[in-house]
C-alpha cells in the first residue's frame, strides 16, 4: 500500500503571475534557455549538457544557475520573460552528425551490453551512414562501468543494443543517450534498418537485470552478468 502523501508546509503565497499583465520583463539569454532545456527538461548530467553546448562544466553551471534564478524570480514577482541574445552560435538539430553506438562481438551485435568487446560507432548525416569506427568497451555491468559518460564525450546520442537492463538504460539517458533494445544480427544492417524506420524498441530489458532489481529490493548484492 502506498504511503499517504504528507502535507507540505509552505508560506501562503502572493501569486502575482495570476494577475493580468506583467510588472516587468526579465531577459533570459538563449544560452540560459538552452541550459534550462538540457538540464531540467532533458534531465542531462551537467557534464554532458556542457559538452552539448561546447562549454566547460563550470561555465555551464554558472549559466544554469543564472537561468534558474531568473525563472524563479519571474514566477515570484510576476515578471514576463523575453528570450534573446547571449554569446551563442545557432544551429539546427540536423547540422550536427548523429552518432550511434552498437555493442558488438566482431560485426555482430553482442547480447551482453556491459561485457561486449567493443562498440561499433556509426556517424550518420542526411539519414545515411557516412563513417564507421570502433570504441573500446569498459567491460563490466553497464550501469556501473562508467561507459555512459565515455560514450557521451565521444558524441554518441543513440545506443542500439540487444539485451540491456533498465539501470543501464537510465544511466545512458542521463548522459543524453537514447536506447533501442532488442536488436540482433549484424550491427550495420541494424543501424540501417533503424534509419529506415524499420527497427523499433522491443521494450524488453535484460532478464538478468530484472532479477537483480528484484533481489536488490531485498538487500542482495549487485550481481550482473550483462
Amino acid at each position: 500500500m502506498a504511503r499517504p502523501c504528507r502535507m507540505r508546509t509552505v508560506r501562503f503565497p502572493d501569486i502575482p503571475f495570476l494577475q493580468s499583465g506583467a510588472r516587468r520583463t526579465l531577459e533570459l539569454s538563449l544560452d540560459e534557455f538552452e541550459a534550462l532545456r538540457l538540464a531540467d527538461l532533458e534531465g542531462l548530467y551537467q557534464e554532458v549538457a556542457a559538452l552539448r553546448m561546447g562549454v566547460s562544466r563550470q561555465t555551464f553551471g554558472r549559466i544554469l544557475a543564472g537561468a534558474r534564478k531568473k525563472s524563479v524570480q519571474a514566477l515570484v514577482e510576476g515578471s514576463g520573460i523575453r528570450i534573446s541574445g547571449g554569446t551563442v552560435r545557432l544551429t539546427n538539430q540536423g547540422d550536427t552528425p548523429m552518432k550511434i553506438a552498437v555493442p558488438v562481438a566482431g560485426k555482430t551485435i553482442d547480447a551482453h551490453f556491459g561485457h561486449c568487446a567493443e562498440y561499433a560507432v556509426f556517424t550518420v548525416a542526411d539519414n545515411r551512414i557516412v563513417e564507421e569506427s570502433t570504441l573500446p568497451s569498459l567491460q563490466g555491468c553497464g550501469c556501473k562501468s562508467g561507459i555512459a559518460p565515455v560514450l557521451a564525450r565521444n558524441g554518441i546520442t543513440m545506443m542500439i543494443a540487444g539485451n540491456i537492463g533498465n539501470g543501464a538504460v537510465n544511466v545512458l539517458a542521463a548522459n543524453g543517450i537514447k536506447t533501442l533494445r532488442g536488436a540482433s544480427g549484424e550491427a550495420r544492417p541494424a543501424v540501417e534498418a533503424y534509419l529506415a524506420g524499420k527497427l523499433k524498441d522491443s521494450g524488453e530489458m535484460c532478464q538478468a537485470h530484472a532479477e537483480h532489481g528484484a533481489h536488490a529490493e531485498h538487500g542482495a548484492d549487485h550481481v550482473c552478468s550483462h
